[in-house]
């Protein structure tokens, strides 16, 4: 659908049944989130706010809410731009499948940006709807930026990186309307940008747009294969040309709904934070670049999009299955071997990858073992933003041609029947991990492991909890998570030296233990078990690998760790360890009032 501005998405939402209005005044601070979340728990629709609180501006979230409506808004495009994605990582492609030549020049002719100038009031950052998350924010955030910036080596809007990187409106030490943060983190594109203004001496030219078409959301997402800017995608996925016109050198999208126009200058940072984060934690409070205010520009009926992060799955959820529709069948071809990768959105997404991939070396040997898949770990762990991921785990095709990473627990049974502690786990040390994890020992810095299986079941898994586990003081209450995996409650961490005595204490009992190669210690062994979601966030978001795996029977042999016995990992909370996220409860009390009989969400939540 070819959406000339969000005006135009909300009212083809609302006539579809896809959008509800609230009428009701509501609060920028807090409460708006809180009826984004409850809204979007109960899979709901998208929603239009009609006065904000302190703004004459409309605001409109959860647009993205389910995959069905994100397919929705494309669904004129989706499946050419598809095609025009998988044509770019392979050309051959159109030699197999000519009719694809057809869309393929389509698209190009709508990816093509176009100069068109537009109507805007001069406004201030204090004008804008200043939504405030979680309890713990610093601040007002923009959370559905476009953030766009040009390459000093090459500029002009073919050679501009459109990346959706939080903003910070207000609070901290910023003055208000003249400064705003800008947190971005690594493998990103503007920080090349910035790279190349600073060697310069140069200020980076920052331009940061909110709303428009639906298209120019998902652009700056989108992460596209070398060569193709991203609002050349908006357009071909838009069905509609990005329009853009120049002010001051600065590069002005004439379809957005807001735009705040400034200069990031060389080594000029200022405390940005906290926010409650995608992984469900708040991300802590550090320096990043500030950028100064030139220019805050508004549509005379703008409406301000939004979304809310938080433990997955949430609205960004949808992003990740969007993606991967379109570029699902692009990362094997860039990797011999791959045959799919699956970035868990249950885990927080960066810090648990599963993939599946080839085994074909040796071929006569009588024994398979990970060898191919190991080459195929390397490389995935190079690619792009899955670099920053803490696990992989991998398994090899050829042991199950119907296996897929996203049936979750299908997988980890796969990879517990087959994994062999004391060979199949690879470690690496003092890495780089994603800036919102705080499991490591420093911004940035964590370490990875590569769980590999191949080869025919080693171990039958069990279901039932062994009867006669015998545990050492401060460890108790021990629960099957699913077959295969047991969680076992732990006192408070201190040192985690205490799970070396676990550890020595399991091995007379590893033959009871032989169904469950996996032992999980937790603070609350009781949720960790309750769903494989709780398994997958808790587990992975609060484990550095490192530090927070042992083992029963371990040992260190030519500098390759093992074990003989269960894996162990430490899955408690760490003094490192950033809050969880928690909601207001007397915000909460008035999110219920919006359900009651007449009001705008009645039947809703």
């Amino acid at each position: 659908m070819g959406y000339r501005s969000l005006e135009h998405c909300i009212i083809d939402l609302e006539k579809h049944g896809h959008l509800v209005r609230i009428r009701e005044e509501v609060d920028p601070h807090l409460e708006m989130a809180a009826i984004h979340l409850r809204v979007y728990a109960n899979n709901g629709p998208a929603l239009l706010f009609e006065r904000v609180k302190g703004s004459e501006y409309r605001a409109a979230s959860n647009l993205f809410g389910t995959i069905e409506r994100s397919r929705f808004l494309f669904r004129d495009t989706l499946d050419r731009v598809s095609k025009l994605v998988r044509l770019k990582g392979d050309p051959a492609l159109l030699m197999k499948h000519p009719s694809w030549l057809f869309p393929a020049a389509f698209g190009g002719l709508t990816a093509l940006p176009r100069k068109s100038s537009a109507r805007f009031d001069d406004i201030r950052i204090s004008d804008l709807p200043q939504i405030r998350h979680w309890p713990m924010d610093g601040g007002p955030f923009v959370t559905l930026p476009q953030v766009y910036t040009e390459d000093a080596d090459r500029p002009g809007v073919l050679g501009s990186n459109l990346g959706m990187y939080r903003i910070q409106l207000g609070g901290n030490s910023y003055v208000q309307d003249r400064e705003i943060g800008l947190h971005y983190q690594l493998h990103r594109g503007i920080g090349v940008h910035q790279t190349k203004s600073n060697a310069l001496g140069l200020p980076l030219k920052v331009a940061v747009f909110v709303g428009g078409p639906p298209s120019h959301t998902f652009a700056a997402v989108m992460p596209l294969p070398e060569g193709i800017p991203e609002v050349s995608f908006a357009g071909a996925l838009g069905g509609r040309r990005f329009r853009y016109h120049t002010w001051e050198g600065h590069t002005i999208s004439s379809d957005a709904d807001f735009v705040i126009l400034g200069e990031v200058f060389p080594k000029e940072n200022r405390p940005e934070g906290p926010f409650g984060d995608h992984l469900g934690y708040y991300s802590l409070t550090h320096d990043f670049p500030l950028m100064r205010v030139k220019r805050v520009l508004a549509k005379r009926n703008g409406i301000w999009p939004f979304t809310v992060v938080g433990r997955p799955p949430q609205e960004d959820t949808s992003f990740g299955a969007l993606i991967h529709e379109i570029t699902g069948p692009i990362v094997p071809q860039t990797i011999p071997g791959l045959k799919e990768v699956h970035a868990v959105d249950a885990a927080g997404v960066h810090p648990l990858l599963f993939a599946i991939g080839s085994e074909r070396y040796t071929p006569y040997s009588d024994v398979r073992r990970p060898q191919e898949i190991l080459t195929i770990a390397n490389a995935i762990l190079g690619f792009n933003q899955m670099s920053l991921a803490k696990f992989l785990i991998i398994a090899a095709r050829q042991d199950n041609e119907q296996l897929t990473t996203h049936d979750e627990g299908a997988f980890l049974r796969h990879v517990l029947e087959r994994i062999d502690p004391q060979r199949d786990l690879h470690f690496y040390t003092n890495t780089t991990i994603d800036t919102l994890d705080y499991s490591g020992d420093g911004l940035n810095t964590g370490s990875k492991v590569v769980i590999a299986a191949a080869g025919e079941p080693l171990r039958s898994l069990s279901a039932g909890s062994p009867l006669e586990l015998g545990l050492p003081d401060g460890f108790a209450d021990p629960h099957v998570v699913m077959p295969g995996i047991l969680s076992v409650q732990g006192s408070a961490y201190t040192d985690g030296s205490d799970i070396r005595k676990l550890a020595d204490a399991l091995i007379p009992q590893q033959e009871t233990l032989n169904g469950f190669p996996l032992i999980v210690v937790a603070d609350d062994s009781g949720f960790i078990a309750l769903t494989l979601n709780n398994f997958l966030w808790a587990t992975f978001t609060r484990c550095n690998p490192s530090h927070d795996i042992d083992g029963v029977g371990a040992f260190v042999r030519h500098k390759h760790w093992g074990c003989t016995g269960p894996l162990i990992f430490d899955a408690r909370v760490k003094p490192q360890h950033a809050p969880p996220l928690i909601v207001d409860t007397e915000v909460e009390k008035r999110v219920d009032a919006l359900g009651s009989k007449g009001a705008s969400l009645h039947g809703i939540i």
